[in-house]
């Protein structure tokens, strides 16, 4: 669970909305083709078949901010500074305005290029 304090109360989130936010958000963007696994756990799960929408995405909460990590593939001759700008700008707002969550750091990883 993820809690947010703010004037009116504290709030809590689950990790898996947020996880399945910032997914749709990143894989949404152009020039991505997918999110790859990035830790050891989700990578069996991919390997056994339960794919998954939050695959590729951790999430961590340090003193009422969040941080982020991305784990995409990319497709192959596209401007991959432009794509990790482009991502961190969209998941940075998607998450303060529509979950009011403030964003410490955002880190994008490109694990893979895909043709």
């Amino acid at each position: 669970m993820i809690k947010v304090n703010n004037h009116i109360g504290c709030i809590e989130l689950s990790s898996g909305y947020l996880k399945k936010l910032i997914a749709k958000t990143a894989s949404g963007c152009f020039g991505v083709t997918g999110l790859s696994s990035c830790s050891p756990v989700q990578g069996i799960c991919s390997l056994l078949g339960s794919e998954n929408a939050q695959n590729g995405v951790a999430v961590r909460q340090n003193n009422n901010k969040l941080t982020v990590d991305l784990h995409i593939t990319v497709a192959y001759g596209v401007n991959i500074t432009a794509i990790v700008d482009s991502i961190i700008n969209k998941v940075r707002f998607t998450l303060e305005e529509s979950a009011g969550i403030e964003v410490a750091k955002i880190n994008v990883f490109v694990d893979a290029m895909q043709s």
